[in-house]
C-alpha cells in the first residue's frame, strides 16, 4: 500500500521519518538474538546472583534501539540502530506527543505502514496507537543497565509503578510489544515480549538487584 498524503510538505517529513528509522540493513528482518528462558537460571544457586543474572538478560532487550530511542535523554527523540537524532526535527512536546503541529501522529499511525517505491531502506513507518517518548523521568539513553534498573524501581521515576505494575507494563504493554513487532526492515528486539515478561517476574522473584556498576 502506498502512502498518500494530503500536503506534500508532510508527506516529504514523514518519508524521512521512514528513512530515519531504516538503518538496519534490510537482511535483520528476523533478529537472530535469543533470550534465555526464566527457568535457565534457576541452576544459579545464589538467589541474589541469579537476580542479577536475569536483569542483565532482560537488558538485551531494554538496551536495545528500539527500546532506547524512545527514552531519550534529550526533548528530541533517536531513530534507527545507529540511535541518530530523528529526522525530521520533532520535540517531545506534552504528554511525549510532539510538538503542537508536528505531534508523533502526523507520521505515525495506529499500525506499521509498508512504504513502496523509495529507496531500498524504506520498507516501512512505525506505528502504534499508543505512539509517544517514554517521559524523561525514564531517560534511558546513556545510562548503564544498573542506572536503569534502580530507574525502574524508584515510584518516583517509573511512573509511580508498583513492581507488580512494572511486571504488566513490560509483559504486556502493547507500545512495548511494538519492538517485537516493528516493520519491514528494522530490527526486533530479541525473544518474544512472553519470555522477556517471565524473566522480569523472575527478576522480581529474586529480589530485583541490581547489576553494579
Amino acid at each position: 500500500m502506498t502512502i498518500k498524503l494530503l500536503f506534500a510538505g508532510i508527506a516529504v517529513q514523514c518519508l524521512i521519518v521512514g528513512a530515519g528509522v531504516m538503518l538496519a540493513p534490510t537482511s535483520v528482518a528476523q533478529n537472530a538474538n535469543a533470550l534465555r528462558s526464566a527457568e535457565s537460571f534457576q541452576s544459579i544457586s545464589d538467589k541474589q546472583a541469579r537476580s542479577v543474572a536475569l536483569f542483565e538478560e532482560a537488558g538485551k532487550v531494554i538496551q536495545h534501539p528500539r527500546c532506547v530511542n524512545c527514552h531519550p535523554a534529550t526533548e528530541r527523540p533517536l531513530q534507527g540502530m545507529s540511535m541518530h537524532p530523528h529526522q525530521p526535527p520533532v520535540f517531545r512536546g506534552d504528554g511525549g506527543m510532539g510538538l503542537v503541529g508536528m505531534q508523533c501522529n502526523t507520521c505515525h499511525s495506529e499500525k506499521n505502514t509498508p512504504v513502496i517505491g523509495q529507496a531500498d531502506t524504506l520498507k516501512s513507518i512505525p506505528g502504534n496507537p499508543a505512539w509517544h517518548l517514554a517521559p524523561i523521568e525514564m531517560a534511558w539513553e546513556g545510562k548503564t543497565l544498573a542506572q536503569i534498573c534502580e530507574q525502574l524501581k524508584d515510584p518516583a521515576r517509573n511512573g509511580d509503578k508498583t513492581m507488580a505494575e512494572m511486571v504488566e507494563h513490560m509483559a504486556h504493554d502493547e507500545l512495548v510489544g511494538w519492538g517485537w513487532h516493528p516493520g519491514d526492515g528494522r530490527e526486533p528486539v530479541p525473544g518474544t515480549q512472553e519470555e522477556f515478561g517471565k524473566i522480569i517476574q523472575a527478576w522480581v522473584d529474586a529480589g530485583a538487584t541490581c547489576p553494579s556498576g
